[in-house]
């Protein structure tokens, strides 16, 4: 049980809650730390989890009924429950984030992360893992990728680098052409900091799926290693310099989204999650706790005895592990380790429910808002990081209400795994604005659903939140054919197309792609030269589709870079000018061929 301390000593440690962070240890100048008095308690390390921010410091609100008005997550809110936990563990907290940061809501993004970085500087987190959005914004300016002689595709990234006082670790990344680790880094990879008299080590791990996740062309100098070799060096390095307790960083990750008993894994997807394949091939004693990220997904379990934690991201939730330490010998006591997964991020919670899930309360007829409590004590957002965030909230504000003068007539929902209507009006939308025969869109980069209603900057900037240009591909109908093959072929969710019909098998996979004709029945003529669309992420060969455009010939992908603005600035401008009232798409481009075979659970639309 975690013990309270009294509401005096209390209200002084919250005060002082977000600038209490462990110090880092350099073995070659610190002095040597004092010996631990022999105690019969074991030490008590509260590592907190964050993961897959995505440049939500902001609270998400939802419009309950009876005009009840949820918020839930946000920087000052968890700030916090990071105060209780600092309160409960004095200097025993450490504070980690698997990645992405970055990219992904107005705030975050008007100030290409600065605002992010700040917040997260008044937080006094420990390390952040180098996640794949990290890259996003390029060069330092409005474009996302260089577009000039000097343009520094990393520039970006650099800065927040040095605005941050806390490192970003990445012990697989390398720059490709010397084999060194990127000198702007400013580390190996790894953070040694000392925690109760602990000597703790942290490794931090970036997917090596970065160069398909992120626009490629803003890391082309750099090298992705595999996770688990990494993992296994960094450790050692650690453990030689004196790391008594290692903990990892990663951002990759897996799912296992029943978290009520952490040593069953039935939940768990362990063929599909890169985090599994890497905990199975690391030794025992590699690493002591795990902190994931980039699936967005929820665990809280024990994975090959390694506790591991990860939430669905977008600042809504945290996690947290406690490692108990022996007081002699420094060695974590596995029997001992607790872990608390998937704590919502609630400033306010239903009365009858205690409950702030939106999902869970939409639809009650009644919701009676009462302070929330986490830890015996009242959540109390922190006023320090509402003043931090509120100039920028203020900008936020006044773009995210103008209005387009548009109105959707219905709710347009994204789909992942399926066609959806938000997909196919928007594919719709790419395909005509520009002319072109085919539009292709991936999933992953549609970020949020679309409401009945007036349509408002906002809403199209939370769904199309990267600064995308529209291009523009020449291909032959075999090329189309092998471009779809591969699209479909991988696990990046269902592609969302305008102007075919396309057939896909059940199954996720090589092979699923099964034909596609044009929508008026004609077949795709192997020669014939036809115009298709998309993100120019995906021409430069994101989400995997570099396999099937690297061999095209020379200027046969035109990435869009001397257009007038972003896609999402061409689809308003498309829509505005129509001066028509937007339509809602009919589904049924995609269909589905039986096998016959069944599917794995987890592979089916």
């Amino acid at each position: 049980m975690l013990r309270l301390r009294s509401v005096l000593a209390l209200l002084a440690l919250v005060a002082s809650a977000c600038r209490s962070a462990p110090q880092p240890t350099e073995p070659a100048a610190a002095p040597a730390q004092p010996a631990p008095v022999a105690s019969a308690e074991p030490l008590r390390l509260t590592v907190v989890g964050l993961n897959d921010l995505h440049g939500w410091i902001a609270p998400h609100s939802t419009p309950l009924q009876g005009g009840v008005q949820l918020e839930d997550g946000g920087a000052a809110t968890f700030a916090s429950y990071l105060a209780r936990l600092r309160a409960d563990n004095p200097g025993g907290v450490l504070l980690l984030d698997g990645g992405d940061l970055f990219q992904g809501t107005l705030a975050s993004n008007l100030t290409e992360g600065s605002v992010v970085v700040d917040v997260y500087n008044h937080l006094g987190v420990t390390a952040a893992a180098v996640g794949n959005h990290e890259f996003d914004y390029g060069p330092v300016g409005p474009s996302p990728v260089p577009t000039k002689p000097g343009d520094d595709p990393l520039g970006t990234l650099k800065e927040r680098i040095k605005q941050a006082r806390f490192p970003f670790l990445a012990a697989n990344l390398f720059e490709a052409a010397s084999g060194q680790r990127p000198a702007w880094l400013g580390n190996d990879g790894t953070l040694l900091v000392t925690v109760q008299g602990v000597k703790v080590g942290i490794v931090g791990l970036s997917t090596p799926s970065t160069p398909t996740t992120t626009n490629p062309t803003n890391v082309t100098s750099l090298r992705f290693d595999p996770l688990a070799p990494a993992a296994v060096e960094a450790s050692k390095r650690l453990r030689e310099r004196g790391a008594q307790v290692v903990i990892g960083v990663a951002h990759a990750g897996g799912k296992c989204p029943r978290v009520e008993d952490p040593r069953d894994l039935s939940s768990c997807d362990m063929k599909d999650g890169e985090i599994y394949a890497v905990l199975d091939a690391l030794p025992p004693g590699t690493l002591d706790a795990l902190i994931a990220g980039h699936t967005h997904q929820l665990m809280g379990h024990f994975i090959h005895g390694v506790p591991v934690i990860e939430t669905y991201g977008l600042g809504r939730s945290f996690g947290y592990i406690e490692l108990f330490v022996d007081p002699v010998s420094h060695r974590v006591l596995p029997e001992r380790t607790l872990i608390h997964a998937g704590i919502p991020l609630c400033a306010q919670v239903d009365a009858a429910t205690g409950s702030c899930d939106s999902r869970k309360l939409k639809d009650q007829a009644e919701v009676k808002l009462v302070p929330a409590t986490f830890l015996g004590q009242p959540v109390v957002p922190d006023p320090a990081v509402q003043a931090i965030i509120a100039p920028v909230l203020t900008r936020v504000e006044q773009e995210q209400h103008r209005e387009l003068g548009l109105t959707v007539p219905v709710a347009l929902k994204r789909d992942y795994q399926g066609e959806s209507l938000l997909g196919d009006f928007l594919a719709d939308s790419l395909r005509e604005a520009v002319g072109a025969d085919v539009a292709l869109m991936n999933p992953g980069g549609l970020r949020a659903d679309i409401d009945a209603g007036p349509l408002t900057f906002g809403d199209v900037y939370e769904v199309l939140p990267f600064d995308n240009t529209v291009a523009l591909l020449t291909l032959s109908g075999a090329e189309l054919k092998r471009l779809l093959e591969v699209a479909y072929g991988t696990k990046k969710g269902v592609f969302q197309i305008s102007g075919l019909q396309v057939k896909l098998g059940r199954c996720q996979g090589p092979g699923r792609f099964l034909g596609a004709t044009f929508s008026n029945g004609k077949p795709l003529e192997p020669t014939k030269l036809y115009r298709v669309t998309m993100p120019d992420f995906l021409a430069r060969g994101g989400d995997g589709l570099g396999v099937a455009l690297a061999q095209l010939p020379p200027g046969r992908i035109d990435l869009g870079e001397k257009r007038p603005g972003t896609l999402r600035d061409e689809l308003i401008a498309y829509w505005q000018g129509r001066k028509k009232p937007l339509s809602t798409p009919t589904l049924g481009r995609i269909s589905y061929v039986d096998s016959g075979t069944p599917c794995p659970a987890s592979q089916t639309p």
